[in-house]
């Protein structure tokens, strides 16, 4: 295991000890979609097989892509998409908040693309700096637009204070809130109050238990293993992303890096809530994608009742961009 530190020449640094000091076979990892571009420059100019669990679209295109990147996440593509069915309508005006990198730059293309399928119209995007603490000067503005719907694509410590601080201005009376990724951890830490009505895709919620056995079964597992505590959605993606190279590791009948990929491209594999494969083309794992809203504390049942599902979208290659968009041949 390594740190990145959520730095893309730290991860660069880390993945090349693991490949020259530790001699791994693959690597699994990393949050930042930027940091994922970096292990996965190191991994393919070095032949060893990388299984990323963050979200991006740029890493399957063919410009970053190789034979040995994989991408177990759901990229933006797939998660706006869903997203943007569940939320928007023809005629409605759409507004944005988006972080200044590659992850909020890619959640609005996606966002934008899927509008403009539907016939909403946008009326104004602003880009914050990634880790900004002050979003005050921006919700004027933004309210100003007069949207019916605020997409707020960031991460993290930023969603968490951009959605507290539009709560504070009073965003929610005017507009609905939307975010590409509704995140487990963000939701615990700000509290019922201020996520409440929020929309936002997901890759796993442990309340799919009732209509997964596959669910049931993880969530089973896991709490066994962590003192009672549910799987979040990048939890989930951890394990989906050490699971299926593990399985194909299995198949393979050791770690032969061509004889993996090989497999792993093959692969049929159903670890937390469904099936899902890689596809050959760009390596995309296609997956199911959960729409959630946040719940009001009243609706909670418990502490871990966080979200109310809104769509479960099973994965297809339809889901995607084409191959033959992202530069590979068909």
């Amino acid at each position: 295991m390594r740190d990145d530190k959520l730095n893309a020449g730290e991860a660069a640094t880390r993945t090349l000890e693991l490949i020259e000091k530790d001699k791994v076979h693959a690597v699994v990892g990393a949050l930042s979609s930027a940091v994922q571009l970096a292990v996965n420059e190191v991994t393919r100019a070095r032949g060893v097989i990388y299984v990323s669990i963050s979200q991006s679209d740029t890493i399957n295109e063919a410009k970053d892509f190789s034979k040995y990147t994989f991408h177990e996440a759901l990229n933006p593509h797939m998660t706006t998409a869903a997203v943007a069915r569940q939320t928007l309508k023809k005629g409605m005006k759409v507004a944005h908040l988006v972080a200044d990198y590659a992850y909020g730059h890619e959640m609005l293309r996606g966002f934008k693309r899927a509008q403009a399928a539907i016939g909403a119209d946008n009326v104004g995007e602003i880009l914050h700096p990634f880790g900004a603490a002050d979003y005050s000067t921006f919700m004027p503005r933004l309210m100003s637009m007069r949207p019916d719907v605020l997409c707020i694509s960031n991460f993290g410590r930023d969603q968490a204070n951009a959605i507290k601080q539009a709560v504070d201005f009073g965003v929610k009376q005017q507009m609905k809130i939307v975010v590409p990724v509704i995140l487990h951890n963000q939701r615990l830490a700000v509290g019922p109050d201020v996520f409440e009505g929020v929309v936002g895709g997901a890759n796993y919620y442990w309340g799919l238990e009732p209509q997964s056995k596959s669910a049931a079964s993880f969530n089973a597992a896991f709490k066994a293993a962590n003192g009672g505590a549910i799987p979040t959605d990048y939890g989930a993606y951890g394990y989906s992303g050490v699971g299926s190279l593990l399985a194909a590791m299995q198949a393979a009948g050791g770690t032969d890096t061509d004889k993996v990929i090989d497999a792993l491209e093959k692969l049929q594999y159903d670890l937390t809530k469904g099936p899902q494969h890689y596809r050959k083309c760009d390596h995309q794992s296609v997956q199911s994608v959960l729409v959630l809203e946040s719940k009001k504390k009243s609706a909670m049942a418990n502490d871990n009742d966080l979200f109310a599902i809104l769509a479960n979208d099973t994965g297809s290659d339809d889901m995607l961009r084409s191959c033959s968009e992202l530069g590979h041949a068909t």
